[in-house]
């Protein structure tokens, strides 16, 4: 909290900066590359064959796209293609193994975690792979997070499964109620097969720190007023705050105890903070659906006392930058991981700031855009665009998901297995897994 309060500046930190040809030239590649997809979406491969042929197609293209569009380079672009993409193709296809209801969101939800993990692992030291403990930890998030969160839910339904999530993260052994406890357990115990209790004891302390923090955060929902409607608006900026830091920050150092279950103050601290910037720059990329459902957070208060977003988003851009500068001390992670890291949090903040362009002064807007390799109106037409043709990519997802030649192997299913198909599904999983993008 005090390196966030540091962060209040006036003016924004140095950046790259794009001269409006520049800007021109990206957007023209990134439309190359979205008519590309769309034509490969709108073919509706049938059969194993032409899936797979789609899925390479794609693939080749890019290299062409992320130099141009995105302005990586080589080494950058086959960290993508070679491991990120790779990785989270074969969570994808493990997850629609264990649990077909799972919806597309929910599985890119729980990629860009792995990614992130598979981040650390690079910046750690160790070799970067999809372990089953990541995979799992990946997984509980829609599973036990989205499920806190959702507004169909009654108090009671999310205060008991709250609890019984509490006691299996501790160590108790329960009978799973429905299906959707049933998969949570499945997940902890992929996680204890892999890092066995008595020997990983802070794994399991990382994992009850996230769950303790995800209780906390329920204090933002409902205006402020929790599940128990305290007074209006009881949270002040400090506690805000506060709840954000410690639910973005658990849940990284999470991802790191489970990248490499021995950690040194530093490598906890870099964990910790990486999970804070996600952690507030996913609070401004979903400022209109908090501000729509009534969840409290920095950016929606600010909105709410009539406040333009501008002095927050300087201040997410320097912690930011700060971030970036404790990541280059780090003696593991090449510098195109490094760079490519940096890349994917920062496009996080500018993309975000062009959906909030309401929120913001023109003043602002005019002086931040050129930090951006597009211009702000170009991104919002382009997400309310791909919004629109939703279904299209639905087809194409399960399409590049698809397992062909040479694929990964897959990983085991846990031994904790999900309940029969003739089962009732827990109430509201189904209902809530095309919610989140």
């Amino acid at each position: 909290m005090e390196e966030w309060n540091r962060c209040a500046q006036p003016s924004l930190p140095p950046s790259v900066r794009y001269s409006p040809k520049e800007q021109r030239k990206h957007e023209k590649a990134y439309d190359e590359g979205l008519r590309a997809v769309r034509r490969e979406a709108r073919r509706s491969p049938r059969t194993p064959s032409e899936r797979f042929a789609v899925r390479q197609r794609i693939v080749a293209l890019f290299p062409h796209f992320a130099s141009v569009a995105l302005g990586l380079d080589a080494e950058e672009t086959e960290l993508i293609t070679n491991e990120f993409l790779p990785m989270g193709t074969e969570l994808a296809r493990w997850s629609r193994s264990f649990d077909a209801a799972l919806g597309n969101a929910e599985i890119i939800q729980a990629c860009r975690n792995a990614w992130t993990c598979c981040g650390l692992q690079a910046l750690l030291g160790q070799p970067m792979e999809l372990t089953p403990s990541i995979l799992a930890y990946s997984l509980l998030y829609p599973y036990s997070d989205n499920y806190l969160d959702h507004p169909a839910l009654s108090t009671a339904d999310k205060l008991r499964f709250s609890e019984r999530f509490r006691r299996r993260l501790n160590g108790h052994r329960l009978q799973p109620g429905n299906p959707h406890e049933a998969a949570v357990w499945s997940m902890v115990q992929m996680i204890e097969d892999q890092y066995p209790r008595a020997n990983y004891p802070q794994v399991f302390d990382t994992l009850l720190a996230i769950h303790r923090a995800q209780e906390l955060s329920i204090a933002q929902l409902n205006g402020g007023r929790g599940l128990y409607n305290s007074p209006a608006n009881s949270l002040d900026n400090s506690e805000l705050l506060r709840i954000s830091c410690a639910k973005g920050g658990t849940s990284v150092l999470a991802d790191a105890c489970l990248a490499q279950p021995s950690l040194n103050p530093q490598e906890i601290l870099l964990s910790f903070e990486w999970g804070v910037l996600l952690q507030l720059g996913d609070d401004l990329q979903d400022v209109r659906e908090d501000l729509r459902r009534g969840s409290v957070t920095l950016f929606t208060r600010a909105i709410a006392q009539g406040k333009p977003l501008d002095a927050l988003i300087r201040q997410l851009l320097h912690f930011s930058q700060r971030f970036s500068d404790r990541m280059d001390r780090m003696p593991g992670g090449t510098s195109s991981m490094k760079s490519l890291l940096r890349m994917s949090w920062r496009s996080l903040i500018l993309m975000a700031v062009a959906d909030v362009q309401p929120y913001c002064t023109p003043a602002f807007l005019a002086e931040l855009e050129p930090c951006s390799s597009f211009r702000f109106n170009f991104l919002r037409t382009r997400n309310e665009s791909l919004t629109g043709r939703q279904a299209l990519y639905d087809l194409l997802f399960d399409a590049f998901i698809e397992a062909g030649p040479g694929d990964r192997r897959t990983l085991p299913l846990p031994r904790e297995s999900f309940p029969s198909p003739d089962a009732q599904p827990a109430p509201g999983l189904a209902a809530f897994s095309n919610s989140f993008a």
